[in-house]
């Protein structure tokens, strides 16, 4: 795929403007005492949250973990030893990793959900004879 000299200057005035309105990590370590990841933003804002929610660091150890590098535009994070990577914008945006990610991270919290409701239809499905059996296919 080649890159035409147009789209190079419209991706270097959209970094531009990402540069200009959103702060940037200046360091980021992780905190064993409290297992969370924690960044400090150019503009002096810290923030922190915890492996366990970001996609590619929930099953880290904190050796693994301990080893942050900052990309250069300050908008990235590597964890090398884990071959991990998030999108700082998109951190600060509340989303710690990919939409079907995100969204299967929801899916299975709902699905553990322990409710009055849920146990009730439970047991109405329940004296209904339950979920149907999976037939064993032949092939």
């Amino acid at each position: 795929m080649t890159i035409t000299s147009q789209e190079f200057k419209q991706a270097n005035a959209r970094a531009k403007a990402l540069k200009a309105s959103t702060p940037a990590a200046t360091s980021a370590r992780f905190d064993r005492r409290s297992g969370n990841i924690i960044v400090t933003l150019s503009s002096g804002v810290g923030i922190f949250f915890s492996p366990k929610d970001a996609q590619g660091l929930e099953d880290g150890t904190p050796a693994q973990l301990s080893q942050i590098e900052i990309t250069p535009s300050g908008f990235g994070l590597h964890f090398p030893k884990l071959d991990a990577d998030l999108y700082l914008p998109a951190i600060l945006e509340g989303f710690l990793g990919s939409r079907k990610w995100m969204a299967s991270r929801l899916g299975a919290a709902g699905g553990s959900s322990r409710s009055k409701p849920k146990a009730a239809a439970a047991r109405a499905n329940g004296s209904l004879g339950g979920r149907p059996r999976k037939l064993a296919t032949s092939h």
